[in-house]
């Protein structure tokens, strides 16, 4: 049993309440164990360490938490001080409290790489910036401890460490740093995990270290001690169960003061008076139903005087994120206002441990959907973290089943599928699960990325596909230079195999590495073949930019692209080249025309388009003169059937009768339909129409179907050419002179050596 000569009696009662007799002399073994250890040394703080260990194991005891929870407590610290013990503590203590043990020091090993040492953000956003910092080390610590009580054990440390500098007055840049780094990490957690207890604490304490004069002007404005103020909590909460006794309702009572810290908050967020505070003092009570909730709310208003400005009914009118509840504020028997907050079971249940729970509406202002699914797991764990009530009051026979299921659900509740690693610098970055070096160093910056030769985690050198775990500090190693050029060293096509990364926005970059490789290869080879075209027609003088136009491309670098992936023929460019010299081509071929050698139909000058400005020879019943123009969706020719339809500022425009576009606008508009024919048409007028062809690719099929334009004497305007899976899809614009000429070309095309398809558009 532990020996009471060191420590008072009290102290060690406290430690080992609600343990079974087992469980009690594990605890008493352990801190017989470390006892001599201990002893006649401090930890980093200068607190000496048994009294800093017992103290945090005490703390955890107030939380009712099991036996193992304690231990770890008491141990945590053997690590730092007696290196060689640390490994004997499983084989002196199980394998179970090693891990244990392990998972809080790993935590500790946090703190230590962050504390004072984060990155400085910087720039505009800098706010911003060091706000998602502190909120992805916030999930760093949840997600870190695969235990969840390893987060408890964390929290029942800096809560006896606060209150060391508080007892013993001491304030300098250690103890400032400590209460910065509480107030932005720890109490958030504590918040998120309803360990209220240390939570108001933590936050009273920092706060008395960082705004040392703030703290005492509210502590001497509340006019009373926070004993006396939690008494006078309690005094009403006895007279209005007493009442409600009477009345016949069953309902629970519970309440707190308000801390000075949250009392500072609520003055500086609603930038008003302490006078002006009605809720410095207040209480719940939870009811079974609604009903009851009103009925409550009259007992209430009838025994202390309502501030008629003060009541907020959210359950006729709930908050946007879903709460409810009755909020009152009475004057009490002493003439100081009293905040009562009615409300049902569910309710509580809802705002306590349900996606819209107040901690993040408390934290960023607002509830965030987005984030519903992380919240989702928050309220579990708030759960498993309530349920230690329900163990504690456990019959005796069935104790030990109920808090090793609890015990055996805290330490499997995971929090989220991601990680979280630190740079260097200590900057926190989170990753999805199953990350590695190589997603780490994109997540940086793609050229990091790209230049990455090899990782350092947690200072050893290791493979670029070994798989991050939490807490580690990662550093990138990269290939020199500032920057990476495409065909200069860069990424592997290793990463993109199973195993080397987890991030889909890794692969994409990798892959885009590649595909930009890959492509200023293709441009290289089509650049170089079009270079030695033009040296063997002579034409290296040749603007490429006109070039590029002529063949129908925007610019040389899409002309180069669609040589380079053999997708377009050089002839065509040797046609360009020699499109003012027929002669030159007919001999470069003598038993061949050279138009239809290269799969071009000549212009024949004689004949004028309708595009080019040639009259439609279309007439408009009962009008003369009128602008007529032919639609470009349908593009009729004669004898084709057609209608006009009036246009704005454009005249008339003239569709085939059975064009899907005009029918639409008849169904709008039916009084601009007017009719049309077709007339005597101008000598030697074209028309252009579309025609479709489908075939099976091979060599030598656009020549083919352009010879067949040449005899039928159809001058080709447009062509455009498809090919995938052995088919060819060609879309050619001809100008013909009637539909007559265009129907016996098709039947001849038809006819040519693996033509599907051919149809007029």
């Amino acid at each position: 049993m532990v020996s009471s000569t060191a420590t008072p009696a009290v102290t060690y009662s406290q430690l080992l309440s609600g343990l079974n007799e087992v469980d009690i002399q594990r605890v008493s073994d352990v801190v017989s164990f470390i006892e001599p250890i201990y002893t006649g040394r401090s930890v980093v703080t200068g607190q000496d360490a048994f009294e800093f260990s017992l103290g945090a194991a005490t703390t955890l005891a107030s939380l009712q938490t099991d036996a193992d929870t304690r231990i770890a407590g008491l141990l945590f610290e053997l690590p730092f001080l007696e290196p060689a013990l640390a490994e004997k503590i499983e084989s002196l203590f199980g394998k179970e409290i090693a891990d244990f043990v392990g998972d809080v020091r790993q935590m500790m090993r946090l703190h230590e790489l962050t504390f004072g040492q984060q990155e400085v953000a910087r720039g505009k956003n800098a706010a911003q910036q060091a706000a998602a910092q502190l909120e992805t080390l916030r999930k760093m610590l949840l997600a870190m401890a695969s235990d969840m009580r390893v987060v408890l054990v964390r929290l029942a440390s800096r809560v006896n460490t606060l209150r060391y500098f508080a007892e013993q007055h001491i304030e300098n840049d250690r103890t400032f740093r400590y209460a910065r780094e509480t107030l932005d990490l720890y109490t958030p957690l504590a918040n998120r995990l309803g360990v209220w207890q240390l939570k108001w604490e933590m936050e009273d304490l920092s706060f008395r270290f960082l705004e040392p004069v703030a703290y005492k002007r509210i502590a001497r404005m509340l006019e009373e001690k926070r004993v006396e103020r939690e008494g006078f909590v309690a005094s009403a909460i006895v007279r209005l169960q007493s009442e409600l006794a009477a009345a016949g309702i069953k309902a629970e009572v519970f309440g707190r003061p308000k801390h000075i810290y949250s009392i500072w908050n609520k003055m500086r967020g609603k930038a008003i008076d302490f006078s002006a505070l009605h809720d410095v003092r207040a209480f719940r009570v939870i009811v079974a139903d609604v009903k009851t909730c009103y009925a409550v709310l009259g007992i209430v208003h009838d025994k202390w005087t309502p501030i008629p400005q003060e009541f907020d009914d959210y359950i006729a009118r709930p908050k946007p994120n879903g709460y409810q509840s009755l909020h009152t504020i009475v004057m009490a028997d002493d003439d100081r206002p009293l905040e009562i907050q009615i409300r049902t079971q569910e309710m509580h249940y809802f705002a306590e441990y349900g996606v819209a729970a107040h901690w993040r509406y408390k934290e960023s202002g607002g509830s965030n959907f987005s984030a519903q699914k992380y919240d989702e797991k928050i309220a579990w764990l708030r759960q498993l973290l309530a349920w230690k009530s329900d163990v504690a009051d456990a019959v005796v026979e069935h104790d030990d089943a109920m808090r090793r299921d609890w015990v055996d659900k805290l330490k499997s509740a995971t929090l989220d599928d991601r990680i979280y690693v630190l740079t260097p610098q200590a900057r926190v970055i989170e990753l999805p699960s199953g990350a590695t070096p190589i997603d780490f160093a994109y997540h940086l910056h793609s050229d990091v990325g790209h230049r990455c030769r090899g990782a350092r985690v947690d200072g050893a050198m290791v493979p670029l596909n070994t798989v991050l775990k939490n807490g580690q500090t990662v550093e990138i190693i990269t290939a020199r230079g500032a920057s990476v050029a495409l065909g200069a060293a860069g990424p592997s096509r290793d990463w993109l195999s199973p195993g080397y990364a987890a991030s889909a926005r890794t692969r994409a970059k990798v892959r885009a590495w590649f595909n930009a490789i890959d492509q200023e290869e293709t441009l290289s080879t089509g650049r170089g073949l079009i270079e030695k075209t033009l040296q063997r027609e002579g034409k290296t003088a040749v603007n490429l930019e006109e070039l590029s136009h002529k063949l129908g491309f925007l610019k040389p670098d899409d002309l180069y692209l669609s040589v380079g992936k053999d997708q377009f023929s050089l002839r065509h460019v040797e046609h360009a080249l020699h499109a003012d010299d027929p002669a030159r081509l007919v001999q470069k071929n003598p038993h061949k025309s050279a138009q239809s050698e290269l799969g071009v139909v000549p212009k024949r000058e004689s004949a004028s388009s309708v595009v080019k400005g040639a009259k439609t020879g279309v007439l408009v019943v009962g009008t003369d003169g009128l602008m007529t123009q032919l639609a470009k969706c349908c593009k009729p020719a004669p004898p084709d059937l057609i209608v006009g339809f009036i246009t704005r500022g454009k005249g008339i425009s003239i569709h085939r009768a059975n064009c899907k576009n005009f029918a639409e606008m008849e169904m709008q508009t039916p009084e601009r339909v007017i009719q049309t024919s077709w007339g005597s048409p101008a000598s030697e007028t074209v028309y252009p129409v579309d025609i479709f062809v489908l075939a099976s690719d091979r060599q030598g099929l656009l020549r083919d179907i352009s010879e067949v334009f040449l005899r039928e004497k159809i001058n080709v305007v447009g062509v455009s050419t498809q090919s995938a899976k052995g088919q060819a899809r060609m879309a050619f614009t001809a100008e013909i002179a009637s539909t007559a000429q265009l129907l016996k070309a098709l039947s001849v095309i038809r006819d040519v050596e693996g033509v599907m398809e051919v149809r007029r558009n």
